[in-house]
C-alpha cells in the first residue's frame, strides 16, 4: 500500500495486528460496542414455526446479523470518540440477559496507526 494512502474515514476494524503497511503509532485502550435486543413475540413465534420443519430460522439469522452490525456501529464511534483510528483484536461476544432478550459486544483495542514509512 504506499504511504501516500490516507486512512480511511471509519476506523481499521481488525481481528490481528495492524493491516499490512501500517504501524501502531499510539495505544488507546479498550473500546466497546454494545446492543441488547429482544425478540418480539410475533418472531418467536415465527421461529417457532420454522423449528418444526428443519432448517435456517431466517428471523432469528436476520436478528443476529442485525444486532453485531449495530454493535460493531457503536464500537466504530466509541473508537473515533477516543480518538483512535483503528480497533485492533476485534471480538464479539453475546449473552442472554433474560427471556429473549441478548445483549452483543463488539471490543477491542482502540489505537492510532500511521503508514509504515520506507
Amino acid at each position: 500500500m504506499p504511504n501516500n494512502i490516507i486512512i480511511h474515514q471509519m476506523p481499521i476494524l481488525s481481528t490481528f495486528e495492524p493491516p499490512p503497511g501500517f504501524e501502531i503509532e499510539r495505544t488507546i485502550g479498550p473500546c466497546w460496542g454494545i446492543t441488547v435486543r429482544s425478540r418480539s413475540v410475533v418472531g418467536t413465534t415465527c421461529a417457532g414455526c420454522q423449528t418444526i420443519f428443519g432448517g435456517e430460522i431466517t428471523m432469528l439469522t436476520e436478528l443476529a446479523n442485525d444486532s453485531r452490525n449495530e454493535a460493531m456501529n457503536r464500537l466504530e464511534q466509541h473508537a473515533r470518540q477516543m480518538g483512535a483510528n483503528a480497533v485492533l483484536a476485534m471480538r464479539f461476544d453475546s449473552s442472554e440477559l433474560m427471556q429473549n432478550t441478548n445483549e452483543i459486544v463488539a471490543y477491542g483495542t482502540a489505537v492510532v496507526v500511521r503508514p509504515i514509512q520506507k
